[in-house]
């Protein structure tokens, strides 16, 4: 049999456009007759088709025909490539002329056949052969077309049968090379397909027997790994993995006479993570679990063209379940009209130059998407409505009543209508294009191509087939929301296909995307399943619906192209997506927070891609309204840990509530509705119950094996922030242990043990509690270091210790450290003698001068090791936290003697003290309590959106706005500005008070 014969079998679902060569055709099909002349368009350039037929003259002689000089300038005057392929082919023009492209084409073929013949398997004279008979067939098949011999159904089969003949040829060659490289048994070299395992699928216009004049073929390569006759070392993936590769060379690559085709291969299953050619076992299990509805609507149009057409058949008959569902759910309808739904259109777009008949505004895609959405919606219960080819599917459709029979009528006319555009558009230079020329001159050369006598005549006749088909598109599902409706501006957002949709990149960089084309990819790329989130079809189908929301607040935050790599990453990280797209589906505004986040705050990101289920906190009464306080945060606690049955349960149940906690303050303090002066104190209570809590759960544990003292008890001193409760979010704790061991020998266990060694693995034990990590995370990295001696010192200190340490041996910069400290939890005697022994050291009398020159030079070794002259860098500039932070010890240190009632933790509240006791003027009390608030609200956005140092040259632009927002400012740049300013004035100050008396003994006289 002729292998160029293959195309028109009907495996399965319908014949389609294959009748209408064949012989099958019920329509009414005009009959193969040599050319008349007055079919013919005029040359659009004179210029150019005279210049051709001289070039005729001078290769085949003058033409022997008014009708054949009239085809010639037809030719030349309008499609240079056509001209070309004449001088190069004349023989072929001639037999169109003569005896219609039929034989022509039939010619062609035969042609072909003697040539793979002849060329006995060397390659070279294989593609020479293919790549002349491709351009013999695309002339007849041209000159038929523009003498309206073959209207476009007619010319579009007539393409299709040259590919099917081409690319058979190609995989018969291929296969036989196998066979003679020893890497195949093939049983029959002169039909080298049947048994081989190996099969391509057409798909697209290829598949359904209406390929374009200089279309793409869309391939899908398939092996069966169990029945292929394989040999040698090599397993059947590498050795059809290199065939399928060999092929796309085969058929693409270019020398004098041209090519073959140009081959995609993305539409099988995941091409991303796949090999060129897939197992059909692989591809089955992939559309059983992972496929998606865009791929059931490609997979109506495979069909088998070349190789094992048998085993073809086979897989496709595997996937019908697949393609033809017999029953959708409510979400895989919404899916499928999204097919359709996801093209928007920009509003007032007119046929006219630059146009594009396939995308754009009622062109040919929309055509082909109303009719492959009405197929796979009703396919599965009505077999009659599965054919490839989209006239016969528009037709079963009107047949079966899913659609009026005018309405099949009108699309079926603009359809072939667009496609005549279309293949003139092509014909010109042999390019895949579908847009109209955007000068006048070229729009004009087209008009006259397709007949008509100028352009506006030839736009009118076009924006009627649009218009036309736009009403009818829009008319279905019309009572759906369209999505991306409010995109400003429309435009297309298309992801349900292997290609990037050359509309939609425009689209998302009008948004204010920059890496559209990176974008665009990765989105298709979340429809393959590759992570947890998109794994399942309800969330593949949910997240098509919530794409367009999202891509627009993704798009409002100020780095657009930032948010969404974020985005992509918290995505990445959720171990389910059906919950939280179904939350984002129910509340649309939580699109715009989760944007906020990603955008500006990767920390809670990163929280919320391990915990998406804390969104519906968000949801809850009361989310943004005052936070509890530390009494009811104690009670919250309490009651989460009855639940517990062990140690680990209270641990896990902590690590929830406090993870829950915290996110509740940050996205308060995000979005702007918590200063840091109200989340610092609230972030603090929440670890204070936290400690308190793991202090009784681990000391009940411990007390199981080791007993207890009557009288004893371990407290905890909270140093630094968590002393000032300042914490911000992802402070360490700076805590110390201490504890009464007076009189006591022994715990009261079995195993007792002495209280210096009791309580310190007691305060070991809830460090490991409260900075182990586990699936939910860890509670709070423990800094011991600011405890007595540091380093060097027991890890608990008996209280007489601790008090005779600060009496006797302590350092400045510990009795610095000192004025922040507060006892977080312990027993009551012991936290009140705490609290006096701490106000007794800080009350000593201190000589003024010595003190300052340990200041300053604890400030000056400080900045040796940290400095810098950055003012986004707050710790560690000049007249940055540090010096605030030591002025304010320094002057408490200096004071508290005189005025105990000054002594407090917070800095801030230090510095009204200090006011109050007339230590401090009321400008210089302004200027340290603004720095304050302006260190600690910057400080904190910084530790809530990142948890290294900022870079800023690398600051995506969603930092820089909540940045400057927290300093009070308009924009990032006066950011800058402010915090310099107030350095400034800091530093002035610590220079004021504390070097010059350092250095001089001078100073206010108030001092």
């Amino acid at each position: 049999r002729r292998r160029h014969d293959v195309w028109s079998r009907s495996v399965e679902f319908g014949g389609g456009a294959a009748a209408v060569l064949t012989g099958q055709d019920n329509r009414t099909v005009p009959p193969d007759l040599v050319a008349d002349i007055a079919m013919l368009p005029k040359a659009g350039d004179s210029d150019a088709a005279a210049r051709g037929l001289a070039d005729w003259s001078a290769a085949a002689g003058a033409p022997d025909s008014e009708l054949e000089r009239a085809m010639l300038a037809a030719l030349f005057g309008n499609a240079p490539f056509l001209g070309r392929c004449a001088l190069r082919w004349p023989e072929v023009l001639r037999a169109v002329l003569r005896n219609g492209p039929d034989a022509a084409l039939s010619d062609a073929l035969g042609a072909l056949d003697g040539d793979i013949a002849a060329a006995r398997d060397d390659e070279a004279k294989v593609a020479r052969a293919l790549r002349r008979a491709r351009q013999r067939a695309a002339l007849a098949v041209a000159a038929g077309n523009v003498a309206a011999v073959w209207d476009d159904r007619r010319a579009t089969a007539a393409l299709t049968r040259f590919a099917d003949a081409a690319i058979a040829h190609a995989v018969d060659h291929l296969l036989r090379q196998a066979r003679r490289g020893g890497e195949l048994e093939i049983r029959d070299p002169d039909a080298p397909g049947p048994g081989s395992g190996f099969v391509v699928l057409a798909m697209g216009k290829l598949g359904g027997g209406e390929l374009n004049y200089s279309s793409d073929v869309d391939l899908i390569a398939l092996y069966d790994a169990d029945a292929a006759p394989t040999a040698g070392r090599r397993s059947p993936q590498d050795v059809f993995v290199r065939l399928t590769r060999r092929l796309g060379r085969l058929l693409e690559e270019r020398d004098a006479d041209g090519y073959v085709f140009r081959t995609d291969f993305r539409l099988r299953p995941d091409p991303a993570a796949t090999p060129i050619a897939v197992s059909a076992a692989a591809a089955e299990g992939y559309y059983a679990s992972l496929g998606q509805n865009w791929e059931r609507a490609a997979m109506i149009k495979a069909r088998p063209i070349a190789g094992d057409l048998a085993a073809g058949d086979a897989f496709l008959r595997a996937i019908r379940p697949f393609v033809w569902r017999k029953h959708l759910d409510f979400a895989a309808i919404r899916d499928v009209q999204s097919i359709k739904r996801q093209i928007r259109r920009r509003d007032g777009e007119t046929a006219g130059a630059g146009h594009d008949v396939k995308l754009g505004r009622g062109g040919i895609r929309e055509i082909e998407f109303f009719t492959q959405t009405q197929q796979l919606i009703w396919g599965g219960r009505d077999p009659s409505l599965r054919a490839r080819d989209t006239e016969t599917a528009l037709e079963a459709l009107a047949a079966a009543g899913r659609i009026g029979v005018g309405e099949a009528r009108e699309l079926i006319e603009s359809y072939w209508y667009l496609r005549r555009v279309e293949h003139r558009l092509q014909m010109v230079e042999d390019r895949q294009t579908h847009r109209l020329p955007e000068g006048e001159g070229e729009l004009a050369r087209i008009a006259v191509f397709l007949g008509h006598g100028r352009a506006d005549s030839f736009v009118a006749e076009l924006r009627r087939h649009l218009d036309r088909v736009a009403s009818h598109c829009e008319e279905l599902f019309d009572d759906a929301a369209p999505l991306g409706a409010r995109l400003p501006g429309g435009g297309n957002l298309v992801f349900t296909n292997a290609d990037p949709d050359p509309e939609t990149l425009e689209t998302l960089r009008r948004m204010g995307f920059a890496e559209a084309a990176s974008i665009s990819a990765t989105i298709r790329g979340w429809h393959h399943g590759r992570m947890a989130a998109t794994r399942s079809a309800r969330a593949r189908e949910l997240l098509t619906e919530l794409t367009p929301g999202l891509l627009e607040a993704l798009s409002d935050t100020a780095n657009p192209d930032q948010a969404f790599v974020s985005f992509d990453a918290f995505l990445r990280r959720l171990s389910a997506g059906v919950q939280l797209f179904s939350l984002f589906s129910a509340r649309p505004a939580l699109l715009g927070l989760i944007a906020e986040i990603v955008g500006s705050a990767p920390r809670i990101a990163h929280y919320l891609g391990a915990h998406a289920d804390g969104l519906d906190a968000v949801l809850t009464d009361g989310f943004f309204d005052d936070l509890p306080g530390l009494a009811e945060r104690r009670r919250s606690l309490a009651g989460a840990l009855e639940a517990a049955a062990d140690l680990q349960d209270r641990l896990e149940i902590a690590r929830k509530w406090a993870a829950e906690a915290k996110f509740r303050v940050s996205v308060q303090q995000l979005l702007g509705k918590r200063p840091a002066r109200e989340a610092g104190p609230a972030l603090s209570d929440i670890a204070d119950t936290v400690v308190e809590a793991m202090l009784d759960a681990v000391g009940d544990e411990f007390a199981a094996r080791h007993g207890r003292f009557a009288d004893g008890g371990l407290a905890a001193i909270g140093f630094g922030k968590a002393g000032s409760r300042m914490l911000s979010r992802g402070s360490d704790l700076d805590l110390g242990f201490v504890y009464d061991g007076a009189g006591a020998t022994a715990s009261d266990g079995r195993r007792g043990l002495a209280p210096p060694a009791y309580y310190a693995r007691l305060g070991q034990r809830l460090i490991t509690a409260l900075s182990a990590q586990s699936g939910a995370g860890m509670l709070y990295s423990v800094d011991m270091r600011l405890r007595p001696m540091g380093a060097d010192g027991p890890l608990a200190s008996d209280i007489a210790a601790f008090e005779r340490y600060y009496r006797e041996s302590a350092w400045t910069w510990e009795e610095m450290a000192l004025t922040r400290a507060r006892v977080v939890c312990g027993p009551p005697a012991l936290a009140a003698r705490l609290r006096e022994s701490i106000e007794a050291i800080l009350v000593r009398p201190r000589d003024p001068r010595r003190l300052a020159r340990e200041v300053a030079d604890m400030r000056g070794r400080v900045f040796a090791e940290h400095g810098t002259g950055d003012p986004l860098d707050i710790k560690h500039v000049r007249g940055g936290l540090f010096e605030l932070e030591f002025i304010a010890q320094f002057l408490l240190l200096r004071e508290a003697h005189r005025h105990p009632e000054a002594l407090r933790a917070d800095t801030r509240e230090a510095f009204l003290a200090l006011r109050d006791a007339g230590v401090l003027r009321r400008d210089e009390t302004e200027t340290l309590t603004g720095a304050c608030d302006l260190y600690y609200d910057v400080q904190a956005m910084l530790r809530l959106s990142l948890s290294g140092r900022l870079e800023e040259d690398a600051a995506p632009e969603g930092l820089r706005r909540i940045l400057a927002r927290a300093g009070g400012v308009g924009d990032f740049a006066a950011l800058g500005r402010k915090l310099a300013r107030v350095q400034a004035r800091v530093r002035a100050l610590f220079e004021s008070l504390i070097e010059s008396a350092a250095n001089h003994g001078e100073g206010d006289s108030r001092r």
